[in-house]
C-alpha cells in the first residue's frame, strides 16, 4: 500500500501523431515498497505523512502536480468548505448516495471491512452491513455479472476493480451485457451500474498494473466513461454517476489519489457529459483529462512565462466527448494539442482528433497535434518507465512548434 501514494507520478516523453496519422491485499495485488506518503496541497504545499525511508521524492511531487499559483494557507484556511482527498471524497460522495437511496451497494474484492485497496469504502461496511457492502472472491467476471443482474432488477450497484487491469477478465459481461441489454431487451431493462477502480501508470506497477484501459471500452455501444482528476470533481462525478439510468464507467488514476482539495459542504452533482474549463486562453486549446491534466498545467507556467496563452480543458466526459465546450475552444484559438495517458494507437487522443476533424476542421489553422503514451507495456525500470508517458517540457515543445 506505501507504494499506491509514493508520489504522484513522474514525468517522461511521448509519441506524436497529427490528424493525418491517425480499474491489496492478494497475491495479485501491488507488491510493497518503502516509501513516503505525501499529500499534495491545492496550495503547493507538500506534506509528508510517513517516512520509511523514501528516495528523492521530493524532486518528483514538484513536476507532477501543477498547482494553483499566487494562493497562500491563510486565504486556504479561509474558503468556506472542507479539506480533502480525492480518494475521501469518492467516500463522500458514495456515502451520501448510499444514505440517500437504500437500493446502492458496493461489491468487489476486500470493499467490506477491509475499506478497499485504496480505501475508497472504508467505514462503509459497519455502517451500512455486508449485504449492501459485499466482499467478493477474486473473480471479476462474477462478481460483474453479478452486479449487472442485480441493476437489472432495480438495485443501483458500485462495482469495484481492485485494480483496472484486472477488469479485462470481465469484458464479456460489460460490453455483451452491461452495454447492451438495455436495447436487446426492447428497453425492458435499464442497468444503472458504476463500474470504478484504479489505473493508470503508476510508480514501477509493472505492466500489469498500470494499465488504461480507456481505449478498451470506448467502442462498447450503450456505456459512459468519465474520468475524475480532482477531489471537486471525484465526488460530483461519482455522485452523478450513481443516479444515472446508464451504466458509467469512472476512471480513476492510481497517483491522484491523496491529491488535496477543498470542495463545499452542501451537496453538489456535476454533469456526466460535460467538459471543464480549467485555463482560459487565447492561442492554442490543450484537452485533457485525469492525471495528465496537472502535466498540461504543470507546462502552462512555463508556457505562459513564454508569452503564450493555452486554453487548458479537462475533458472529463471520455465517452460522449463535449463537443460544445470543445468546439467553442477551437473556434476562438484555432489550434489544438490533446495530452493523454492513453496509449497512441486507437487511444482517446485518436477519437477525439476525428471528432474534432469532422465538426470543425474549418477552424483549424494547424495540423492537430497528440501526445500520447508509447505503444509498448509499461516497464517495470522506474528510468524506463519515464519514458512511455508525457512530460511537461514536451508538452511546451509542442506548442511552441504549433504556434509557430
Amino acid at each position: 500500500m506505501a507504494t499506491l501514494f509514493q508520489v504522484l507520478g513522474a514525468v517522461t516523453p511521448f509519441s506524436v501523431s497529427n490528424s493525418n496519422g491517425f480499474l491489496l491485499p492478494s497475491q495479485r495485488s501491488i507488491s510493497e515498497r518503502k516509501g513516503s506518503i505525501f499529500v499534495v496541497r491545492s496550495d503547493a504545499r507538500v506534506s509528508q505523512v510517513l517516512n520509511t525511508g523514501a528516495r528523492k521524492n521530493e524532486l518528483l511531487i514538484t513536476i507532477a502536480v501543477a498547482t494553483k499559483e499566487n494562493s497562500s494557507a491563510a486565504t486556504t484556511s479561509s474558503k468556506p468548505g472542507h479539506e480533502i482527498l480525492l480518494f475521501e471524497a469518492l467516500r463522500e460522495g458514495l456515502e451520501e448516495e448510499m444514505d440517500r437511496d437504500p437500493s446502492v451497494c458496493v461489491m468487489g474484492e476486500d470493499v467490506g471491512h477491509y475499506g478497499g485497496s485504496y480505501k475508497v469504502s472504508k467505514g462503509l461496511a459497519p455502517k451500512f452491513g455486508d449485504l449492501r457492502v459485499l466482499d467478493t472472491p477474486i473473480a471479476e467476471n462474477s462478481f460483474t455479472g453479478m452486479g449487472i443482474g442485480a441493476a437489472m432488477t432495480g438495485m443501483r450497484p458500485i462495482v469495484e476493480g481492485m485494480n483496472m487491469g484486472f477488469l479485462l477478465l470481465a469484458f464479456n459481461q460489460i460490453s455483451n451485457n452491461c452495454g447492451m441489454l438495455h436495447y436487446t431487451s426492447g428497453g425492458q431493462f435499464k442497468i444503472p451500474i458504476v463500474i470504478r477502480g484504479p489505473g493508470g501508470v503508476g510508480r514501477q506497477l509493472g505492466a500489469e498494473h498500470s494499465q488504461r484501459l480507456e481505449s478498451y471500452f470506448q467502442s462498447i455501444p450503450g456505456i459512459q466513461m468519465v474520468a475524475c482528476s480532482t477531489p471537486y470533481n471525484a465526488k460530483g462525478l461519482m455522485k452523478a454517476a450513481i443516479r444515472s439510468d446508464n451504466p458509467v464507467i469512472l476512471f480513476e488514476h492510481v497517483l491522484l489519489y491523496n491529491l488535496k482539495e477543498r470542495i463545499p459542504d452542501e451537496e453538489y452533482v456535476l454533469s456526466l457529459e460535460e467538459a471543464e474549463m480549467v485555463r482560459p486562453g487565447e492561442h492554442v486549446t490543450i484537452l485533457t483529462y485525469s492525471r495528465m491534466r496537472y502535466h498540461v498545467m504543470q507546462a502552462a507556467k512555463t508556457l505562459v512565462n513564454k508569452g503564450y496563452d493555452p486554453e487548458v480543458i479537462d475533458i472529463r466526459s471520455l465517452k460522449p466527448f463535449d463537443l460544445f465546450t470543445i468546439g467553442n475552444s477551437v473556434k476562438k484559438t484555432h489550434r489544438v494539442l490533446i495530452v493523454e495517458e492513453c496509449m497512441r494507437t486507437g487511444g482517446i487522443g485518436a477519437s477525439l482528433t476525428a471528432a474534432i476533424t469532422e465538426n470543425f476542421n474549418d477552424y483549424l489553422d494547424a495540423p492537430i497535434v497528440c501526445l500520447s503514451s508509447q505503444d509498448v507495456p509499461t516497464p517495470y525500470a522506474g528510468t524506463l518507465e519515464e519514458w512511455t508517458v508525457v512530460q511537461p517540457s514536451q508538452i511546451v515543445t509542442a506548442v511552441e512548434q504549433l504556434c509557430k
